[in-house]
């Protein structure tokens, strides 16, 4: 986030209620406080199938494993390894203009895929500690350094997608689709005036998108699911939007179902290394 901007946030962060609109129950937020050094700044978060185990990044090119514990469904806690630095394709730690790590995808073989935004925007795949540099689209190098690769998501089929914060030109947001060796146009999304955040997929194969916006007061939060077949958007619902203030600045997005069969969104925030702000995981259960 540029310095303006988080010089606007700390001058205005107010506190402010509302009643939340949508089709999704809040099941719980949950504050993380951790006195670890890079603890912060997360932009990406990815669940197991089950909702116990987590991998999480940060927009300082860190990455964290661990457990989240949960009673009667809500979290109470959680076990988490070190914060570790990603690595460059040199196996030197990234600089952090070159390691903005925004987007997080796991592969349905475990590799970690890892979209950068800052002076490159590209996606890496890490099957390990070291990473792979994967194809670029040209149009990559058209993004901004702040509204680049910002959401990943990889469906069923191990095919992964890509989508820029910021729809360039106010155009539709272009979503990306690597189709082997290289990356084509799948689709568009239609812009309505949010950020886009963070992509993930359901085991029905419907996309979810995590979208943001900050009002100089706060942030906003909102997600839509849309219903795809092959290139064509079949329908773009918004399951729920958030009041504002209601959450902190949500960024990562993961999509799995509980013991009940019932479908969670786990966001995780990224609170810019900010007092006022907050690192905080919130889970909704929304409708199939």
């Amino acid at each position: 986030m540029p310095s303006r901007t988080r010089a606007l946030i700390l001058g205005t962060l107010l506190t402010i209620s509302a009643v939340p609109a949508g089709a999704a129950d809040l099941v719980g937020a949950y504050r993380w406080d951790r006195d670890a050094e890079g603890h912060g700044g997360f932009s990406g978060i990815e669940l197991s199938e089950d909702g116990t185990e987590f991998v999480a990044i940060s927009d300082r090119s860190r990455i964290v494993r661990g457990r989240i514990l949960r009673e009667d469904g809500v979290i109470t806690g959680i076990e988490a390894g070190p914060i570790e630095r990603l690595l460059d394709l040199e196996g030197d730690r990234m600089s952090q203009d070159y390691g903005d790590s925004e987007g997080l995808a796991v592969g349905p073989d475990g590799d970690v895929y890892i979209s950068f935004e800052g002076s490159a925007s590209r996606v890496w795949r890490y099957d390990g500690v070291h990473p792979t540099d994967l194809p670029r689209h040209p149009d990559f190098d058209l993004l901004s350094h702040n509204g680049a690769l910002e959401a990943l998501a990889i469906s069923q089929d191990g095919t992964l997608y890509t989508m820029p914060e910021v729809a360039p030109g106010g155009l539709p947001f272009p979503v990306w689709r690597l189709d082997g060796e290289e990356w084509d146009l799948a689709f568009t999304l239609e812009d309505r005036g949010y950020a886009l955040v963070e992509a993930d997929f359901d085991d029905r194969g419907r996309l979810y998108v995590l979208e943001r916006r900050f009002l100089g007061i706060g942030f906003q939060s909102r997600v839509r699911r849309i219903e795809l077949d092959g290139d064509e958007v079949l329908s773009d619902e918004i399951l729920f939007e958030s009041a504002l203030r209601e959450h902190d600045n949500l960024e990562g997005l993961s999509v799995w179902r509980d013991d009940a069969g019932h479908l969670r969104l786990t966001m995780i925030s990224d609170d810019n290394f900010i007092a006022l702000q907050r690192t905080e995981i919130v889970e909704y259960s929304v409708p199939d």
